[in-house]
């Protein structure tokens, strides 16, 4: 029996879990050990229902465009419970001098597609409409930069950095939690590459695109469950050995000799097979004794940054807002540019972005705070930052109103940075990991931070990991989405 170690229980260790069961009950001769250090598999992926109230303590959806999580949801019988945001109520906004100004219909990220709601927009300044104008007049100015680069000088060529402040660094930052200066466009924003080798102007590569799916019925942007991110996790869990799941067993120690050796709560376990779905610094932390070029890998994990992120759920009843005087615009929620001169970074109207998350007559408002900007919150007490968070709402949405739930969910060093040279970086590491036999790693820090993208490398780990053993015959084998 072919025997396989999975160190990590997020997304991407029970993705990869996933697939060797399938696997498993296709009839290939293997079996696998699932350890999670925590108490409970799922990673930042968990969902708490209060008095009628969903509160997502992590991510709240996936981008419907990346299709292995649907897929993944479908095949684990979630279908009937998949449920897309109200995007004929989309609306976001940024804040600029405290109040709520809303960004141009036809945005796509930070490319205008209509000109007409560009110019009349108050977000932009007359010059910023003036450096519109000039990248879609001239194409040509554009140079493709085959050196990678920073998002901040990306869309600073194209657009001014009234734009990346505005727009580029609050929409990454919800995702990232770093900074536009040091993020690689090449990682972050690889179509927006693609957009200016082919057509120099960001802008009129948009309206090509624009033109070119005209005729398809458009996908609602996010993707969620009716219960919540949290249904994903039972369900995987569901389909799983119940007895290969280990919760609350951190691994002390990794080391090959004889296959490889898992050390948890002092005892040694033989594997075959290792994959490592945990942080990059945690990998680099296991790896780094295992051999010298175990420790060159370890060096290259280490360079990878990582911030911390900050959740504040607040649910109020509705007729409270009313007797307060206070209105809550439309939309899906606003983003806080760095120049506002605030802690938040980004709050989210849960209860207009989906349906089926708050009781009859409540309104659930979801604030974060993190990334560089935040790092000395991650330690405050709850008290201090509900505070905190209401005192901002008060300053922006011009109320404050007592909160009938408040909830907040600090994850600490979760959100991997790609950093400019991050490409160059992962090829390295992939072939340093190459050369360790039997191994694999998958994760966020790597090819992709959203849920879908850890999905599939989870998938893919998982696959190679087998994919030498003479047991796994071609009928058996499970193609990657």
């Amino acid at each position: 029996m072919y025997r396989v170690a999975i160190v990590g229980g997020g997304i991407s260790g029970l993705a990869a879990a996933y697939t060797l069961e399938k696997l498993r009950q296709a009839g290939t001769p293997a079996d696998f050990t699932l350890f999670e250090s925590s108490g409970r598999p799922g990673g930042v992926l968990q969902t708490e229902s209060v008095d009628g109230y969903v509160i997502e303590a992590g991510a709240d959806s996936f981008l419907s465009a990346k299709s292995w999580a649907r897929d993944l949801c479908q095949e684990i019988g979630l279908g009937d419970q998949i449920i897309y945001s109200r995007d004929h109520e989309r609306k976001t906004y940024v804040v600029v001098h405290n109040q709520l100004v809303p960004i141009p219909d036809g945005m796509q990220f930070m490319v205008p597609g209509s000109s007409r709601a560009v110019m009349t927009s108050r977000l932009f300044s007359a010059g910023t409409k003036l450096r519109f104008l000039n990248e879609y007049l001239n194409p040509g100015k554009f140079k493709i930069n085959s050196v990678d680069e920073s998002v901040e000088s990306f869309v600073a060529r194209h657009f001014g950095h009234e734009v990346v402040d505005c727009l580029a660094e609050p929409l990454l930052a919800g995702v990232y939690g770093g900074d536009a200066s040091n993020m690689s466009v090449r990682a972050v924003l690889p179509m927006m590459v693609k957009m200016e080798e082919e057509h120099g102007s960001l802008i009129r590569a948009a309206l090509v695109a624009k033109r070119t799916r005209s005729n398809v019925a458009p996908v609602p942007l996010f993707t969620s469950l009716r219960g919540g991110m949290g249904q994903m996790v039972r369900a995987l869990v569901s389909k799983l050995p119940p007895n290969c799941i280990r919760s609350s067993s951190p691994v002390q120690r990794v080391r090959h000799q004889d296959g490889w050796r898992i050390t948890v709560n002092e005892r040694d376990e033989r594997f075959d097979a290792l994959i490592l779905a945990v942080p990059a610094y945690v990998a680099a932390a296991l790896l780094r004794p295992v051999t010298a070029n175990a420790g060159k890998l370890a060096n290259e994990l280490e360079n990878i940054q990582y911030t911390s992120s900050i959740a504040i759920a607040l649910g109020s009843r509705t007729e409270d807002v009313k007797r307060a005087g206070a209105k809550l615009p439309s939309g899906f929620g606003f983003l806080v540019p760095r120049s506002a001169g605030k802690r938040m970074m980004a709050c989210t109207f849960v209860h207009q972005k989906f349906e089926h998350r708050v009781p009859d007559g409540r309104l659930l408002l979801r604030a974060f705070f993190g990334g560089k900007r935040n790092q000395d919150l991650v330690g405050l007490p709850e008290t201090e930052l509900i505070a905190l968070a209401r005192r901002e709402f008060r300053e922006i949405l011009g109320w404050d109103i007592e909160p009938e739930l408040a909830r907040v969910y600090r994850w600490s060093r979760v959100m991997a940075q790609y950093e400019v040279g991050h490409l160059d970086r992962i090829k390295t590491i992939e072939r340093l990991a190459g050369e360790l036999p039997n191994f694999h790693l998958a994760g966020n820090a790597y090819q992709g931070i959203g849920i879908p993208d850890c999905i599939r490398s989870g998938e893919k780990a998982a696959l190679a990991i087998l994919k030498n053993v003479s047991i796994l015959q071609s009928n058996m084998a499970v193609p990657p989405r």
